[in-house]
């Protein structure tokens, strides 16, 4: 009886050890499932920063193939890209541009703005109808030791030396209160408001500042009545460049649209004397003249070029 118990708890165990060691070798073979990330969470991320990113971008209508110019745009010139960066003047909106037509030839990849569509360049852009743009050379003394920048306004002074066309030596102011458009290369801003100069990063502007100091040229806004006394000036004496304060605010009524009143101007043209007359004292009288208290005789003024002298017949 025991012998008969004994073996069939035997063949039991033998047969649970054949069904585990067979249930063991199947879970064996079966791969581990692997753990996903969560791919919505990402997805929805990159979603988030793009829209973002997109948001700070700014919109910059620039043209799809070259343009000839006198050519009137249409939608299909033109496309709108969205830059991080948009140059400073950009137009933002097909709206702006169709049906507008360039004064230039202009290439595919253009970004267009104002400037497109306007005749002439940027110094003719900085003066009004009554004024000329005008340079006059300059050096680190004339030029105010290169501390000039445009928009400053100078008064332009004229130093005449003593010689046979004039009796003694002599200064005044010829022209006063003139607006400073650029130095060297450097310009400021056209009646737009818009700047002259493109935009330039900061190594680029550290050296332009370099070149303005150095700088040998200087361009005035002149009003056209008085251009040609500043002409006249530039040819027979030595020129000082004056710099005027900035609180007496004439950039910002400038800006304003205020401008010299046709008064102004005559009534600077009116102390216009011959380049002979600017001493600061009167012609000497001759001894013998003022010995016989004889009235003076009128002098006979003789010019030859640039040159001007008097003679008493």
């Amino acid at each position: 009886m025991n012998s008969r118990i004994t073996m069939g708890l035997a063949a039991l165990l033998l047969l649970g050890a054949v069904f585990v060691g067979y249930w063991g070798l199947v879970l064996s073979r079966q791969p581990a499932p692997v753990a996903e990330a969560p791919a919505a969470p990402a997805v929805a991320l990159e979603k988030t920063v793009a829209i973002a990113e997109d948001q700070t971008r700014q919109a910059v209508v620039v043209l799809l193939h070259d343009v000839p110019p006198f050519t009137p745009l249409t939608a299909a010139d033109v496309a709108v890209e969205k830059l991080r960066s948009a140059p400073a003047g950009s137009l933002a909106s097909v709206e702006q541009v169709i049906g507008r037509t360039p004064w230039r030839h202009l290439r595919a990849g253009t970004w267009l703005n104002e400037e497109s569509f306007q005749a002439g360049g940027a110094l003719a852009r900085m003066i009004h109808s009554d004024e000329r743009a005008l340079t006059v050379a300059v050096d680190e003394v004339i030029g105010a030791a290169g501390q000039l920048l445009p928009g400053d306004y100078v008064d332009v002074l004229l130093y005449l030396r003593e010689d046979a066309s004039n009796l003694q030596q002599s200064a005044q102011i010829v022209v006063p209160a003139l607006r400073v458009l650029g130095v060297g290369d450097q310009y400021g801003l056209t009646n737009d408001g818009q700047p002259a100069s493109p935009a330039l990063n900061a190594e680029e502007k550290i050296k332009q500042d370099q070149r303005r100091v150095a700088a040998r040229t200087v361009v005035l806004a002149v009003p056209e009545k008085l251009l040609s006394r500043l002409m006249l000036a530039t040819q027979v004496g030595t020129l000082r460049l004056a710099v005027r304060s900035s609180e007496e605010q004439r950039l910002a009524k400038y800006w304003a649209g205020e401008n010299q009143s046709p008064a102004q101007l005559e009534k600077a043209n009116s102390q216009l004397f011959q380049f002979t007359q600017l001493a600061l004292a009167g012609a000497q009288k001759t001894p013998s003249s003022a010995a016989s208290g004889a009235a003076p005789r009128p002098a006979v003024e003789i010019i030859r070029g640039n040159q001007l002298s008097q003679q008493t017949p």
